[in-house]
């Protein structure tokens, strides 16, 4: 059974930064993509960052861009979110998905396998 799982996210005040990380298991190949979606009250899921895990090579939403980092970790399907200069409308709950067998990198709907979520809040 593959499971993926963030860790723990937090309060941070306007300004600050936060690093999240995601850890799959049970998934006996590499994960082609994996990327992170947000998703706040009243709002569509958002993709924000995205990375190929194979070439480095990484994608980001206009919202986030300049601000957050993603990252492959040391193990096999981990990757890392460092946000950075957060703001107020980054609050939202923060998903790691993984596995993109067809479709737009930024569809919530195209990946295999999601996490649970974990939830950011930024302070004013």
């Amino acid at each position: 059974q593959v499971q993926l799982k963030e860790s723990r996210g937090g309060t941070v005040q306007a300004g600050g930064s936060l690093r999240l990380s995601c850890v799959a298991s049970g998934y006996t190949y590499d994960f082609n993509y994996m990327a992170w979606f947000r998703q706040s009250p009243g709002k569509k899921r958002e993709g924000v960052a995205i990375i190929r895990p194979s070439t480095g090579k990484t994608y980001y939403s206009d919202s986030v861009k300049g601000r957050f980092t993603v990252s492959r970790g040391n193990a096999t399907n981990t990757v890392n979110l460092q946000m950075n200069s957060l703001i107020p409308e980054d609050t939202a709950m923060y998903y790691c998905a993984g596995d993109l067998p067809a479709g737009d990198l930024f569809d919530g709907t195209a990946y295999s396998f999601w996490g649970p979520g974990t939830q950011v809040t930024v302070s004013s």
